[in-house]
């Protein structure tokens, strides 16, 4: 046996795959799924489900609560509590997924194993990874892991949200607030826009005198034209973007100074959410399935261009036009699921297609959107058609924007974790 140096880890590893294929043979194709939110969880779920028990398919998601990105911001402006974006995985166990709560350490492709921190090795015939997203080292100036009590990115929702929001709550009568936002490609385009959006609502409400400065590396952003206007409309005079022209680029922190420094102009301030450039999660790095920052992938099947048998979904893939979000994840997961239960029970593989769309709250009842639809071509995830909402409408308009959302969040949340 050949094992493959990049993504073996340690002998113990080694010695248990050599049972593994004896393993495989004498009982049902082994699906196991690393990571477990809307694009893991997705999959899982409807590869038990659909293949009514005739896959064996396991979950490795370290943590016992989900706490979603998405909606996250509603939390950090008051419109949540964190008990709202908060979730469990008994639906899926229920559902007849084998849930294991540990870290995944390494993949030995060649074994066709995962090897898990607890020290336990699962055999597979199909891996997907879905791991979401980390930070690229070194990406701001000052900052680094170390320094996210001080300054917290909260782009991994749960204790960071709650952080976050402690520090504005914490924040003096007319004090600042500073994003560093992050550059493309990273996780929901929209959302450190909203994120800006609810602390102006959650300052409006709690310290009317505080300032917003947003350091941007990027001369525009989703759905610019429709932020601006509410932060015009509801904000007025509280948020400073200061965009890549204007040195938005150029930026440094000091966490224990607490101050931020914007094209050499140094600025005091009082809560600093720092957003890092962004790669895929560390596993599919350990699985030797990047390009040294995403997973390309194949747009048919999600299957990842180094290996037929991993597939990468959601936030970690390059895949073409979609955006990393909860919405392209959750559909990316449909499209795997169906293609590895055709490949391991002859079932009917269908054509890949793929939607997004990302709402965003603005202020109450004003919510905007953007999305697509999208076909798997041979070279990408291409996009078919769009819409975006516009400038302008109504009132009327905005709050059923912001009503779809809820119905969205309820449904999605369910269609993931059952």
């Amino acid at each position: 046996m050949t094992l493959n140096r990049r993504t073996f880890l340690g002998a113990a590893a080694a010695a248990a795959s050599l049972s593994a294929p004896m393993v495989r043979a004498m009982g049902k194709p082994r699906v196991v799924v690393v990571g477990g939110g809307a694009g893991g969880a997705t999959a899982a779920r409807y590869i038990a489900k659909d293949s009514k028990g005739a896959i064996d398919v396991t979950l490795i998601e370290p943590t016992r609560k989900y706490y979603t990105c998405f909606f996250s911001n509603l939390y950090l402006g008051g419109f949540k509590d964190i008990e709202d974006i908060g979730h469990t995985y008994g639906g899926l166990a229920a559902g007849g997924v084998n849930v294991v709560h540990d870290w995944a350490v390494g993949v030995d492709r060649d074994a066709k194993t995962v090897s898990l921190a607890g020290g336990a090795t699962l055999p597979y015939d199909k891996l997907i990874l879905s791991p979401g997203i980390d930070f690229v080292d070194g990406a701001v100036e000052g900052w680094d892991l170390s320094a996210q009590n001080a300054m917290p990115h909260a782009y991994k929702a749960g204790s960071q949200s709650e952080l976050l929001k402690a520090q504005l709550q914490a924040m003096p009568e007319g004090g600042v607030f500073a994003m560093v936002a992050p550059p493309n490609p990273f996780r929901c385009p929209p959302g450190p826009y909203e994120r800006v959006s609810m602390v102006a609502h959650f300052l409006k409400q709690n310290n009317p005198t505080a300032k917003i400065i947003v350091a941007d590396p990027k001369p525009k952003f989703s759905k610019m034209a429709l932020f601006q206007e509410g932060w015009a409309n509801h904000y007025e005079g509280m948020v400073d973007w200061i965009g890549d022209d204007f040195g938005g680029g150029n930026v440094s922190v000091d966490p224990n100074a607490m101050t931020v420094t914007i094209d050499g102009e140094e600025t005091k301030v009082d809560v600093c959410n720092v957003i890092p450039a962004m790669k895929a999660g560390r596993i599919a790095e350990l699985a030797g399935v990047t390009d040294g920052n995403w997973a390309p992938v194949n747009a048919a099947d999600m299957s990842t261009k180094a290996d037929g048998d991993v597939y990468v979904l959601g936030d970690a893939s390059a895949q073409g036009d979609m955006p990393k979000s909860g919405f392209s994840a959750n559909s990316q997961a449909k499209v795997c699921a169906n293609a590895v239960r055709g490949a391991l029970t002859g079932s009917k593989v269908f054509p890949a297609k793929f939607s997004n769309t990302c709402w965003s709250l603005i202020a109450p009842d004003d919510g905007v959107k953007v999305g697509a639809t999208y076909e798997a071509t041979a070279d990408k995830i291409a996009k078919v058609d769009g819409f975006i909402s516009q400038t302008g409408e109504t009132a009327d308009v905005r709050k059923t924007t912001y009503m779809e959302s809820e119905g969205w969040y309820s449904g999605i949340t369910a269609d993931m974790l059952g």
